[in-house]
């Protein structure tokens, strides 16, 4: 999966200088192992991170138990880098390294003491953070920018700095994003402080090559088999590939997708959708199927009394959508059927937040584990994805909120 996006809505962008809107992410020192470090020959060591009011916790992937907690104020978001041991924690600079102390060394799992480290990439009003190919790409909603690094370079850059990135500049700040495509073009929305209208493509050389503005309050990105890319509008979705755009219709004069769940081995990507503009709170109730091969869309209703947010829908192992219900229950879906088969009960029933930002719970699949949260009791759980098992849990100091997985 590639995105990390916040669930921008309209209203959003009048907002975009609000240090609420911050999206996270950031990069680290190099590899070598340092004071405490740990060699292991065992599997890489998965890290939780966590943001809470007051700080970010970090957490053992397996055993849940607490790593580190650093002071952090304000609200912060998390994303991570690609690279398997950073994440980049939105603040009011810009996206901050936070090292979560494990990674892989000549074949073995290394761990080290979390840290929260003084590197930041430049970003007023950090906001989406995207991973494709071997690049992180990074949008400053305060200016437009858009910041591309090697993903792996987070590993090598040391302590000094922050690896070599190329900032390509945009025409007018807004909330947006961007992806490099593995041939070097670059997929980047269109906007300004009042709106935004569609996607522009850049050559390598930065030129603008092609554009397409039917893809009104544009949000969010997805690239899913055959590196075709999906971006939600408030009608549909835009599809880009083989340099061509395909403008998919939503099934209601307003349907709106704002985030897509992808995997590389689908042509089918899961979104969002609400298809009531004078709709109240940020709980949904159905999901779209984009058929980027067939480019077409088709709607799916949650099971009765489930809705969502959009923090409550991942990709796992084999491609199925899994759903964490207000309900309670995580819920899986074949994208290729639009059929909903087992649910699994984790955590209990609980309401949508007044705000997207307000701490509600949170879902990330990282192969056959699926981390869970449950602000209402400061807890975090793992659960086996194929059967429904809880494997781990463990009470947290803080309330849990934002969520990123990193797996060494």
């Amino acid at each position: 999966m590639k995105n990390q996006l916040h669930p921008g809505r309209i209203a959003l962008v009048a907002v975009a200088a609000s240090a609420l809107l911050l999206t996270a992410c950031a990069t680290d020192t190099a590899p070598a192992q340092t004071d405490g470090a740990a060699a292991s020959t065992s599997a890489p060591t998965p890290r939780v991170s966590l943001t809470y009011d007051g700080g970010v916790l970090v957490l053992d992937g397996t055993s849940l138990d607490l790593e580190a907690d650093l002071p952090l104020d304000g609200f912060n978001r998390l994303n991570s880098a690609g690279d398997g041991r950073h994440v980049l924690v939105s603040t009011t600079d810009g996206f901050r390294v936070l090292d979560t102390g494990t990674w892989t060394a000549d074949g073995a799992s290394q761990t080290a003491e979390p840290e929260l480290t003084d590197l930041t990439f430049d970003a007023p009003t950090p906001g989406h953070v995207v991973r494709h190919g071997d690049k992180t790409i990074l949008f400053s909603d305060g200016t437009g920018d858009t910041t591309i690094f090697d993903t792996a370079a987070l590993l090598t850059a040391g302590d000094d700095g922050l690896p070599k990135t190329e900032v390509v500049p945009a025409p007018a700040a807004h909330h947006g994003v961007s992806i490099e495509l593995e041939d070097g073009t670059l997929l980047t929305t269109i906007g300004t402080s009042e709106g935004r209208s569609g996607v522009r493509v850049l050559d390598e050389s930065r030129t603008e090559i092609a554009r397409n503005e039917e893809c009104p309050s544009v949000h969010g990105e997805g690239t899913v088999e055959n590196e075709t890319a999906v971006f939600g509008c408030s009608d549909g979705v835009l599809v880009y590939e083989g340099g061509e755009f395909t403008k998919i219709q939503a099934p209601d004069s307003y349907g709106r997708t704002g985030n897509q769940y992808v995997t590389e081995t689908s042509s089918i990507a899961v979104g969002d959708y609400n298809s009531d503009p004078d709709r109240e709170g940020v709980l949904l109730e159905q999901l779209t199927l984009v058929d980027t091969a067939a480019k077409t869309m088709k709607i799916v209703t949650l099971p009765d009394g489930a809705g969502y947010t959009w923090r409550d829908v991942a990709r796992g192992p084999s491609d199925e959508a899994i759903i964490l219900g207000s309900d309670g229950a995580l819920h899986v879906l074949d994208p290729e059927t639009g059929e909903f088969g087992k649910s699994y009960p984790v955590i209990g029933a609980w309401e949508g937040p007044a705000e997207w930002q307000d701490a509600h719970p949170a879902l990330v699949v990282q192969g056959d584990t699926a981390y869970v949260t449950e602000p209402a009791t400061k807890k975090i759980f793992a659960v086996d994805v194929k059967t429904g098992e809880v494997i781990a849990n463990a009470e947290l100091p803080g309330t849990p909120n934002e969520i990123a997985v990193v797996t060494g």
